[in-house]
């Protein structure tokens, strides 16, 4: 695997291990890997084969599609829905402005429509 797609995959890891509150034990332990080999594959320096990707994805709550490529699957958009069922209308339709709003600032929304 290519050093540059190890390092991604290696901050995609640890932006969602940190985003879950785990340390790297704990996302070690719940992956079924050592902390080591999950400390190397977390930098960058060491690559992870099909099984251990599937693992770590289980672990970390997130599509394989999100660790490989930084692109969104359906397990991620599940979560997402997941948590918004916990809110009132009130608060689900608050919560519509606020991504608007983050829309709007990323550029994903233009601001005279």
């Amino acid at each position: 695997m290519n050093e540059h797609i190890s390092k991604n995959i290696g901050k995609r890891i640890l932006r969602r291990r940190k985003q879950l509150g785990y340390t790297q034990e704990e996302a070690a332990e719940k992956s079924n890997l050592s902390h080591q080999f999950f400390s190397t594959v977390e930098t960058g320096k060491k690559n992870l084969r099909a099984e251990s990707i599937i693992k770590v994805a289980n672990a970390l709550n997130v599509s394989t599609d999100y660790l490989l490529l930084g692109t969104t699957g359906d397990k991620d958009v599940d979560n997402i829905t997941t948590l918004l069922s916990k809110l009132s209308g009130k608060e689900l339709h608050c919560l519509e402005d606020i991504i608007k709003n983050y829309l709007k600032a990323l550029g994903h929304i233009d601001d005279k429509k």
